[in-house]
């Protein structure tokens, strides 16, 4: 919704809007912008000089401003509606989906344009560090567009991708995710798979070919098919358009080289850590490559990257500690994120801070995956599920519990500790922490602060 008014405000319309509590980045970036946003929520909030309004997806059929503006006789769209709309028509909408890697491929790919001269359009669901904002109406014909799953508003529970008429679709990952929305894997496949049908027969579907699940769902896809994957790769999986190999990480990012079919290997130094990543760059070259990026381009574009806000971001250090921010919530972006601040980190004790912050991260079905993500750590955090009350509620598929959890990790010789909010974390936490330590805190949402409180906490000592 941020980078969306963002846009609007770029083309000159006057933006207001009301929202819940706000935090961190979108609350600085609304600040940032100057557009107000009113506590919601209440049908006064629908000014007199209100012509249009757009639905949040969190907000509900009987939202007191919706009731107002349908009153009024208003037009009400979803934002993915608005985008469509508004934005992409005339435009090549470049969309980015997958339920891991949306928003650093997004951002990745739109600064790759950007630096070869494409002067694309973006939206990401970040701050990409390399941008003035998460928005742009960007002048060229490429419009590149984070692809949420998660459904468009209280009239659609549909994904968000299916309303941006994709002309290149990147496919990332496929897995069972958002619980509160797709009861299965199976729900999830069939809507990527009708994100992936979109793309007309002239147009370009991107897609990890490391990913049975992404396998299954392109199989029927009308566009020309780029697949690209990871060295090694896979017993049985297809060959590859993109191939990396000879991956190396280290502290100063990750070397590998990338194969392209019938074309010369060319090596590359990505600023960024983790396999997943090298799998994230492939997705945005395939992309690239569609609008004659060449290798020069897309090696000297990726070098250049600075990343995405809570994506591996190092908010900084005290008394020797270090302390990283990351969105990381579903249990394989857990242990991938662990995986790669090891590898950013060598020879440093990593303690994951986490909190499932999600319905869908704070269910008991998640239990055993949690366990073997955190397990990859060498000391772990684990906050109480944020929705605890609401999953436990009877009918309801449970709650994760922490302590249950802890007590396993424990159990292999884990460090581990949990508490029953992010401040009574924080007060358990920082006895535990020595210099060289990092300090790899999770959640899907604000987690009330706590990378920057445990900076606090530590200047103090």
């Amino acid at each position: 919704m941020t980078p969306l008014a963002a846009l609007l405000l770029a083309r000159g319309e006057r933006v207001t809007g009301s929202d819940g509590p706000l935090y961190p980045p979108m609350s600085d970036r609304l600040a940032a912008l100057g557009i107000g946003v009113l506590p919601g929520w209440a049908a006064e909030n629908v000014g007199p000089d209100v012509t249009e309004v757009v639905a949040g997806n969190l907000a509900r059929k009987d939202n007191p401003e919706i009731l107002a503006a349908l009153r009024r006789g208003l037009r009400v769209r979803s934002m993915p509606e608005t985008l469509h709309d508004e934005i992409l028509e005339g435009r090549h909408p470049v969309v980015v989906a997958g339920t891991h890697g949306k928003t650093t491929t997004t951002a990745l790919l739109a600064w790759l344009l950007a630096a070869a001269g494409r002067d694309p359009g973006y939206l990401v669901g970040g701050e990409p560090a390399n941008f003035p904002g998460p928005a742009a109406l960007g002048g060229g014909a490429p419009f590149v567009v984070e692809g949420d799953e998660y459904s468009t508003s209280y009239a659609d529970k549909g994904p968000k991708f299916l309303h941006y008429a994709p002309r290149t679709f990147v496919l990332t990952s496929v897995e069972f995710d958002h619980a509160d929305l797709y009861p299965d894997l199976a729900a999830v496949k069939t809507a990527f798979r009708a994100g992936a049908a979109l793309a007309p027969e002239d147009g370009t579907l991107v897609a990890n070919a490391d990913d049975p699940n992404v396998l299954d769902v392109i199989a029927s896809a009308r566009a020309h098919v780029l697949l690209y994957g990871v060295a090694p790769r896979p017993a049985g999986t297809p060959d590859v358009d993109l191939l990396a190999t000879e991956i190396a990480e280290g502290a100063e990012g990750t070397r590998f080289t990338v194969h392209r079919s019938g074309k010369e290997p060319y090596s590359v130094l990505s600023p960024l850590a983790g396999r997943h990543n090298v799998s994230n760059v492939l997705a945005a070259f395939g992309a690239a490559i569609g609008f004659g990026l060449n290798p020069a381009q897309l090696t000297g574009g990726l070098a250049s990257f600075r990343g995405v806000m809570r994506r591996l971001e190092v908010v900084g250090t005290e008394a020797g500690v270090t302390v990283v921010d990351d969105f990381a919530h579903h249990p394989t972006a857990v242990a991938s994120t662990i995986a790669g601040a090891k590898r950013r980190f060598p020879g440093r004790r990593v303690w994951a801070a986490f909190e499932p912050r999600s319905m869908t991260a704070g269910r008991a079905d998640f239990f055993e995956p949690y366990a073997a993500a955190l397990a990859g750590a060498d000391g772990v955090a684990l906050a109480a599920p944020f929705h605890a009350a609401r999953l436990a509620q009877p009918g309801g598929p449970g709650s994760l519990d922490a302590a249950a959890l802890v007590a396993r990790l424990r159990s292999s010789g884990l460090p581990a500790l949990t508490a029953g909010n992010p401040e009574q974390l924080l007060a358990a936490l920082v006895p535990e922490l020595r210099a060289g330590d990092v300090v790899l805190a999770m959640s899907s949402g604000s987690f009330d602060g706590f990378p920057r409180k445990l900076l606090e906490r530590l200047k103090a000592l």
